[in-house]
């Protein structure tokens, strides 16, 4: 699979990405491949949701090392699925500001969820919405697949 590096704001990120579906930017990647059809059925039967809902795929590959910094998903998305393959990670929230409220002390994780190889995990309402999270550096190559549905 061809995985490109993946930029945000203008820095490279330490993991690799392939994108199928909906960009983040609204362009319209590859389609998703077909190998990836059967999970999507399942997390979407899993969320209640049918399929096709889920709009946008992306695969990344995180070397060991590899962390992914505090965020909250893009908002042209709603539901977020993931499964995460081959090691397992951490994934840590906290409630989520606004870029515009006031700098106050910094802030720490409010809840983790340990992240199993081949367990998956669904962000809707208050998690996706409330929280921001980030996943610690990884000590072993590990792979995820996110799925996301449109707003």
């Amino acid at each position: 699979m061809p995985f490109s590096t993946f930029e945000m704001r203008g820095v490279a990120a330490r993991r690799r990405v392939a994108f199928f579906g909906h960009a983040y930017d609204r362009a319209v990647a590859e389609p998703l491949p077909g190998f990836l059809l059967p999970l999507r059925t399942e997390i979407a039967r899993w969320a209640g949701v049918a399929a096709d809902a889920f709009a946008m795929a992306l695969i990344n590959e995180y070397p060991p090392g590899a962390p992914i910094g505090w965020h909250r998903d893009a908002p042209q998305y709603e539901i977020i699925a993931g499964v995460s393959l081959l090691s397992a990670c951490r994934m840590k929230f906290r409630p989520y500001r606004s870029p515009a409220a006031p700098k106050s002390a910094r802030r720490s994780a409010s809840h983790e969820l340990a992240v199993d190889a081949r367990s998956a995990y669904l962000m809707t309402g208050e998690s996706r919405q409330a929280y921001e999270h980030h996943i610690p550096p990884a000590e072993h190559l590990r792979y995820s697949i996110t799925f996301r549905t449109l707003r």
